[in-house]
């Protein structure tokens, strides 16, 4: 190596910009082969180790965010879901309300596919540089339970205000006593007009207030979350039960 190289080898890690130290050899060859100019040479340098910080913050962001599972826009099949519009699921895919601080409300039975969405929009919001965070009602329940019953509820909610989204699942699938609806509604009020959130509910909103165990926590939630929301209704059969019988019908036909 002679001393440009090293002196090169030297700033790039002083920067802390490995990706320029990997590549600034290999295309500086390139370059020098097809008659780059100086600033076509920067260009390509800098946008390899932008790439690479990009990608490595998204990939960060998503196991930051505790999905349990990989789900994309592009993989949600929308012709079992014919009462999506795919024009609005294709703004939302630009993630644009995060930064306004909207929320998204996915509502239907079980198995058409909420949580899919719910897991492929924090995604998307993720590969946007949003910080993002998953988890069911319950286990939001109890996140903000133990805080409280260590006298740190407020804290927590600050500490949640980092997260540009929140996606909440599964509202609707177990009833909350009086503290946990209270909790979840703390959440909720903390992060209107704030933070965006986006809730999956197998519940209609008339029946809210069975969930809560109170119809005016119920109604005070509901207003703070489709203030400023796009709220989705899907209906149809479970993808589950649907793969179920197609599965048993091919095996009947072997």
């Amino acid at each position: 190596m002679n001393s440009l190289e090293a002196t090169i080898e030297h700033l790039a890690r002083a920067m802390k910009m490995p990706t320029i130290r990997r590549t600034w050899k290999q295309l500086a060859g390139q370059a020098r082969d097809e008659g780059w100019s100086h600033e076509e040479y920067l260009a390509a340098v800098l946008q390899r180790q932008v790439a690479d910080r990009e990608a490595s913050g998204t990939a960060l962001r998503i196991a930051g965010a505790h999905f349990p599972s990989m789900k994309t826009v592009e993989d949600f099949n929308c012709d079992f879901q014919p009462s999506l519009r795919r024009d609005v699921l294709a703004h939302l895919a630009t993630t644009t309300f995060i930064p306004k601080a909207e929320n998204v409300i996915l509502l239907g039975p079980p198995g058409v596919g909420k949580t899919h969405l719910g897991i492929a929009l924090g995604v998307k919001a993720c590969q946007q540089g949003y910080p993002t965070l998953f988890d069911t009602a319950a286990g939001w329940v109890q996140r903000l339970a133990t805080a409280h019953h260590g006298g740190k509820l407020n804290d927590e909610l600050r500490r949640l205000k980092r997260y540009k989204l929140l996606i909440i699942d599964e509202v609707g699938y177990l009833p909350f006593d009086a503290e946990a609806a209270n909790l979840l509604f703390q959440l909720i009020a903390h992060r209107y007009e704030q933070g965006s959130v986006l809730v999956t509910s197998n519940m209609p909103f008339g029946r809210w207030g069975e969930v809560f165990g109170d119809d005016v926590v119920a109604s005070a939630m509901i207003d703070r979350l489709v203030h400023h929301a796009e709220v989705l209704s899907l209906a149809g059969d479970s993808y589950r039960v649907k793969n179920r019988q197609d599965l048993l019908r091919n095996a009947e036909q072997v």
